[in-house]
């Protein structure tokens, strides 16, 4: 029985951590979706930028469809040759996001652009960056693959088959176990009510039963 009980527990504590690791994942999910829709696509949660990668011209720092996480930038200053920033650029006539390295700062007077090229490609990206243009910076810190789960999430059918069903799944298992502290709060009280009419009723018995006797006492006597 305690085995059975060791078990039980177990069991129940799983679920919850389960119950509460997807509820986590999805708030955060819907948190970058608002932010990404509200910020020009660049999703944000608390400077931190995580992007899904594009083209393979980074390879091997990360590849197609690699989730990658850059931040903000609090000093422009702060970038040197070599770093890896998110910027915005015309590719094919378009306004797009891009992720290249620096490979050299041009400074003039007041005035400072940056020449970005990608690991993977044989040439400089013809249009030099300026700190307008700028994202974030690359923090390092890069998921294989999972950058097609994001993009899956963000569209209508991910966000209520992966997000919006498991939270509706998790406030139902909440509920059924408020329901189940409920009933079990109550049952001992129950339980007492049951056992204060069996006394109630054993004492009527005992009652009518020396009531009856007495009769009979009486009956003889006469």
């Amino acid at each position: 029985m305690e085995h059975n009980h060791i078990a039980k527990k177990a069991f129940t504590f799983i679920l919850n951590a389960a119950a509460w690791i997807i509820l986590i994942f999805a708030l955060l999910v819907t948190i970058l979706v608002f932010t990404s829709d509200r910020n020009n696509g660049v999703p944000n949660l608390l400077g931190y930028i995580p992007l899904t990668v594009e083209s393979d011209s980074m390879k091997p720092a990360f590849s197609k469809n690699d989730l990658i996480i850059s931040r903000d930038i609090d000093d422009i200053k702060d970038l040197n040759e070599g770093d890896v920033i998110t910027f915005w650029t015309i590719i094919d006539g378009k306004r797009v996001k891009n992720t290249h390295r620096i490979i050299k700062v041009n400074e003039h007077d007041w005035n400072i652009s940056y020449v970005t090229k990608g690991d993977n490609n044989p040439t400089e990206d013809t249009i030099e960056v300026y700190p307008g243009d700028i994202i974030g910076q690359w923090t390092g810190v890069k998921i294989s693959r999972f950058g097609s789960a994001m993009r899956f999430l963000r569209t209508k059918t991910g966000f209520f088959i992966c997000i919006l069903i498991p939270m509706a799944l998790f406030f139902l298992f909440e509920l059924y176990k408020f329901i189940v502290v409920i009933v079990e709060i109550r049952r001992p009280a129950a339980n007492v009510l049951d056992e204060e009419e069996i006394k109630r009723r054993a004492i009527e018995e005992y009652l009518a039963q020396q009531k009856n006797k007495e009769n009979e006492d009486d009956s003889v006597k006469e």
